[in-house]
């Protein structure tokens, strides 16, 4: 084995992060209940406006961790 591959299996690993981000952000606006789930809180009063994506949040982590399981595999 060449001493880089390491460095290149990390680099291709990153490449298709960063080309699954783009893709993701490129459709974000097509994806309408994306951010609205149920379990994402969301707070309006008069003057002030507090929203925490709990829901998304988790979701998106769980992709990303099967993603990167998969990967290593």
């Amino acid at each position: 084995m060449n001493e880089f591959s390491g460095l290149a299996k990390f680099l291709i690993i990153i490449g298709l992060f960063l080309f699954a981000l783009g893709l993701f952000l490129s459709l974000g606006g097509s994806v309408k209940w994306l951010g609205r789930l149920p379990g994402d809180i969301y707070i309006k009063k008069d003057n002030f406006t507090f929203y925490f994506p709990l829901t998304t949040s988790i979701i998106i982590s769980i992709v990303v961790s099967l993603i990167f399981y998969l990967l290593r595999r």
